[in-house]
């Protein structure tokens, strides 16, 4: 079930993000191959560190002033005393005007975008990244061990290690290095907590481990026991990351581009994937609405990196190379807008930074200046010739560039006569210089980006462009009044893709995988303490029908034989023989242990599920959704999870629709139904 969000009062010590320079890996541990164990120093003296400790620094004073505003609130409903109730509000006025600065300066950080750019001096627009969500320390420790205790029956000391393990894990996916070694370990610990769900989170009560993470743009801290807002959480950061590295790409040369483009896509997939499986999150940065917008602003900077790339393998002025680049700006300057619509919608309006949404305003009107920009360079350096029928590719391109055909002059005449040419193409660059000032303009507006130096060079140079080329188009005598260019048709090359997360590229192993196979030892199941069977070897064999692999299961007993009077049951799962642990034993490795008992026989620890408990976990799982089916699914085939084991899902805070059954509920349940009679293949009589 859901838990409410609750504000903390503790604070986060870093960003996820780290530095290049820091180291991102260790040697692996032996038990997991490939394991990534320790993240970035969030500590050491850069850029970046620094902007993570003052961040940290206002989160604590926001954790301190919305303890004094809950403190305040409550005795004001408490008091009756009308001079308490004045003097209370007056605390509160204060209180809440200090917790708005607060928010105004996290968010001047958290919308902080240099920090993130590439070192290189080629001039581009900056692209907007987002940060990470920061969280606190978790120590599963004490939970973990009481459940192995309770759930388990065994000694919670002898899996030390693995707890260790798991939270030195949870400790290095504070920060990530800002590479793939960094995806690969958000990744790796996102993998993990499926097997942590499935082994310590039953679906009737919560392990009491609780997750507190920070809002990525306002840090305000929200508090969950439900796993699946962990998850949802790295999930997060997994995307943020993305954007990062995009931001960082060297876009000079097609290289840099298309790496931009492939994580601005990624990027998009991990936000859409988030939207499309979790509801109902505690933080604005994960609702739906903010989503959506991220995932847009994804796209549009997919779009851009095209436009670039376009633009640097677009060497001449021929006249449908340029008319290509118009409506490639054309479309850049589209798919802003509607991000800029996005952020301007109720809920968006005050949660996204100014910055933010002065940088796309900026930026859709700059690359509408660019399309017609390259709309007015196609004009005044071509002709068509009327001599050899005219260039019919560049004719139906013509055809095809605008909105809305004008009716006088046609456009064969515009080709064809380099009069009407320049003035149409002096009228998009009236356009351009326009929409260029406008952009100036609302950059001159943010003080953030008043700051970022590259962007006025871009912003300037561009302008300087348009109205150099229009005064090479302008003339003394030309008095005529300059026509109203029209509205360019946007088109792209290459519709960006929204590039799902591939959690396959990193194989992880269960770190408790000691307890036992979860198909039957994993938290949703119930079964009794351990007996210990002692058989001894009749005529007629130990009486009794095995099945199945890791652990194997006892399918039958003969009435009457050794097994039925020493008190072993039809259903029983063997986990040990003569003390020697076998719950991941293969059938036939259990058989041998079997045939090689002496004369004094042979001891077999076994347990046996309860089918009321396997009643409790069908009520329970069947309320799952549809989508959180899917991603269990999809969890179990990418881990390489054992066959038939526990489907209840970690998306879990909110279910949204029902589905047919359990597949849980058919595998244990038909533990019990298991006839004596005509052995299977896979079954042998001993």
């Amino acid at each position: 079930m859901e838990e409410p969000a609750t504000r903390q009062s503790e604070m986060s010590l870093s960003d996820a993000a780290s530095d290049d320079d820091l180291p991102s890996t260790l040697p692996t541990d032996g038990s997991h191959s490939g394991s990534i164990r320790k993240g970035c120093d969030p500590f050491a003296q850069t850029q970046r560190s620094k902007l993570q400790h003052r961040r940290a620094r206002i989160n604590q004073q926001i954790n301190k002033e919305m303890r004094m505003r809950a403190g305040a609130e409550n005795l004001f409903r408490a008091t009756s005393n009308n001079k308490v109730k004045e003097t209370v509000a007056l605390e509160l006025s204060f209180v809440n005007s200090n917790l708005q600065l607060l928010k105004e300066e996290l968010e001047e950080l958290n919308s902080n975008m240099e920090v993130y750019q590439t070192d290189s001096e080629a001039i581009n627009v900056p692209m907007i990244p987002l940060g990470l969500k920061e969280t606190k320390e978790v120590d599963f420790s004490l939970s973990v061990q009481d459940f192995i205790c309770e759930h388990y029956g065994e000694d919670s000391s002898l899996y030390d290690k693995e707890i260790k393990e798991l939270m030195e894990l949870r400790q290095a996916m504070r920060t990530p290095s800002r590479n793939q070694a960094g995806l690969e370990l958000l990744m790796e610990y996102y993998n993990q907590l499926y097997y942590l769900d499935q082994r310590f989170f039953p679906l009737h009560r919560n392990l009491g481990v609780h997750f507190h993470w920070y809002d990525s743009l306002t840090g305000v801290p929200s508090c969950q026991r439900t796993l699946a807002f962990e998850k949802g959480s790295v999930l997060f950061n997994i995307g943020a990351l993305y954007t990062q590295i995009g931001a960082r790409q060297d876009r000079s040369a097609t290289a840099g581009i298309d790496k931009a483009i492939d994580a601005f896509q990624r990027a998009a997939g991990a936000f859409n994937y988030l939207k499309e499986n979790f509801s109902n999150a505690p933080s604005l940065d994960m609702s739906c609405p903010s989503l959506c917008m991220l995932v847009r602003l994804m796209v549009a900077q997919v779009q851009e990196c095209v436009f670039e790339r376009l633009t640097l393998t677009t060497q001449d002025a021929h006249f449908t190379s340029q008319l290509r680049l118009a409506q490639e700006a054309a479309r850049v300057s589209d798919v802003y807008l509607l991000v800029q619509q996005t952020m301007t919608q109720p809920l968006m309006k005050d949660y996204v930074p100014f910055s933010w949404a002065s940088m796309v305003q900026v930026k859709s009107e700059h690359f509408r200046a660019l399309s017609h920009y390259h709309a007015a360079v196609a004009l005044c350096e071509h002709t068509l010739s009327t001599e050899d029928g005219g260039d019919e590719e560049a004719e139906k391109a013509f055809l095809q560039f605008y909105v809305s055909v004008p009716a006088e002059p046609t456009l064969i005449q515009v080709l064809q006569d380099p009069e009407k040419s320049r003035k149409l193409g002096k009228a998009h660059l009236r356009r351009a210089v326009i929409r260029h000032e406008e952009a100036m303009r609302v950059h001159s507006l943010c003080k953030i980006l008043r700051k970022m130096d590259i962007l006025q060079d871009v912003l300037s140079l561009t302008h300087k462009r348009s109205l150099d080329k229009y005064s090479e188009l302008d003339r003394e005598d030309d008095f005529d009044e300059t026509a109203e260019a029209p509205e360019i048709q946007s088109q792209t090359h290459q519709k960006p893709d929204i590039t799902p997360p591939n959690f396959s590229t990193v194989q992880v192993s269960d770190i408790f995988q000691r307890l036992g196979p979860l198909s039957v030892f994993c938290a949703r199941a119930r079964w009794g303490p351990v007996r210990v069977i002692s058989l001894q070897r009749g005529e007629g064999g130990l009486g009794l029908t095995l099945r199945g692999d890791s652990p194997v299961l006892v399918a039958g007993v003969v009435p009457g034989g050794c097994a039925a009077e020493a008190g072993l049951r039809e259903g029983d799962y063997i986990v040990a023989v003569d003390g020697e642990d076998c719950k991941w034993s293969k059938h036939g490795e259990v058989v041998h242990m079997l045939k090689s008992c002496t004369d004094r026989g042979v001891e077999l620890s076994v347990i046996t599920l309860h089918s009321h408990d396997t009643q409790q976990v069908d009520k329970k799982t069947i309320m799952l959704s549809h989508g959180s089916d899917k991603e269990n699914s999809r969890q179990q085939r990418l881990l390489g999870a054992a066959k038939g084991q526990s489907s209840a899902s970690l998306l879990n805070w909110n279910r949204k629709k029902k589905r047919e059954g359990s597949g849980l509920t058919r595998r244990l349940g038909s533990t019990f139904s298991l006839s004596f009679g005509s052995l299977r293949d896979t079954e042998a009589m001993y």
